[in-house]
């Protein structure tokens, strides 16, 4: 290689970080009270975040339509992908039922449902008598819903379970559906409660999310997108969301809501706040901090609060907490309190196999490494 050559790619190399920095712009200030900032001046790695708008570029990542970052309250990276854009709204799936979770804080806060030992079946008196009767099913708490530790034999991660999330919506009344669920029983490979982690032997159970939303509906007397809207979207200037229901009109509170990627990231900044936005209190702290406890081992890598998430990823040679929002297709609003962080990750990868671990290395690989 002649010397002028290499001096050309010399020049090239050096080049890359002020082509990244030239072609980064802040997020647009909107009318939806968000603050923005500019990641030059807080120092961000703006290089690592060219990297991840090369990785999705190159094909090799699939259906990401957006990233949102925001730091110390203020977004500091907004980009969509795949044609989306900062005005659709995304179905987050399963992402939702961390929104009912802040909903059961809510009408615990009102006073309106007394507390997570409130027994379940005490509030559906109009749909007993229930199949399969047990006594054990009587003592079911809206804990256990939250936990996902119930003893319904109900499983989505297994196809032959009685009470897998697709057997529900082939049915009319999902509610039912759930109340008359029997007890599961422990094989000898399986842990039990007494044997696990905090107490609580974990199962998958999108039927209990959505009977924990069930409950809210009859402790406040109104629709789940009307408390919705009352109690938290308002609050957090969301206008534009789509909730779902069931065949009978009951709230969808284990999955299918749309936000839009700056409103998914007001609810993290909400969990990262201790329940406030601009400084206002819209779910209690005490709440928030309950709902981000751990309470039951849902993976070897993973810890379970009230229907949300708890991971941890490395950041600067340690292992931090991040707690998440997460949804079939690799949705993700992830929320690191050590950093004072939050990442939304939007995704169409629906039911792809690799969906939630390309989302998860997006955070892990360029969302991190990219940190001041």
């Amino acid at each position: 290689m002649s010397k002028r050559s290499h001096r050309w790619l010399l020049a090239l190399t050096l080049a890359v970080p002020s082509l990244a920095c030239a072609d980064y712009q802040p997020p647009a200030p909107r009318d939806d009270g968000w603050a923005v900032a500019d990641a030059r001046t807080a120092h961000w790695d703006l290089a690592t975040l060219a990297a991840m708008e090369a990785k999705l570029s190159d094909g090799s990542v699939k259906g990401i339509t957006s990233v949102v970052v925001a730091q110390h309250g203020k977004l500091v990276y907004e980009g969509y992908f795949n044609g989306s854009d900062a005005s659709r709204l995304n179905d987050v799936r399963s992402a939702s039922k961390s929104v009912t979770a802040l909903l059961v804080g809510a009408a615990i806060d009102r006073g309106l449902i007394a507390n997570v030992q409130a027994r379940v079946y005490d509030f559906f008196p109009d749909k007993r008598p229930v199949q399969q009767p047990d006594p054990r099913k009587l003592a079911i708490t809206l804990e256990d819903l939250l936990t996902m530790s119930s003893l319904w034999e109900c499983n989505d991660d297994n196809e032959f379970s009685s009470g897998n999330e697709e057997r529900m919506y082939v049915t009319e009344d999902w509610l039912q559906f759930a109340l008359d669920l029997p007890i599961k029983g422990f094989a000898p490979w399986m842990p039990k409660p007494k044997d696990s982690p905090y107490g609580r032997a974990f199962s998958y159970c999108t039927p209990g999310a959505f009977t924990a939303g069930a409950v809210v509906e009859r402790a406040t007397r109104q629709g789940l997108a009307v408390f919705a809207a009352d109690v938290l979207e308002k609050p957090l200037g969301i206008t534009a969301v789509q909730w779902n229901q069931s065949p009978l009109g009951i709230g969808m509170g284990g999955g299918g809501t749309r936000y839009r990627s700056r409103d998914l990231a007001k609810l993290g900044e909400l969990a990262l706040d201790e329940g406030r936005w601009h400084g206002r209190q819209v779910i209690s702290a005490a709440w928030i901090k309950q709902m981000l406890t751990p309470h039951a081992q849902a993976r070897e890598d993973a810890d379970y609060g009230y229907l949300w998430w708890c991971f941890r990823f490395p950041v600067h040679g340690s292992e931090q907490v991040a707690w998440a929002m997460s949804g079939n297709g690799g949705n993700y609003v992830l929320v690191m309190p050590s950093q004072q962080l939050v990442a939304v990750i939007t995704s169409t990868a629906y039911n792809q196999r690799n969906a939630h671990q390309q989302s998860q290395q997006i955070f892990r690989d360029y969302v991190l490494k990219a940190l001041p």
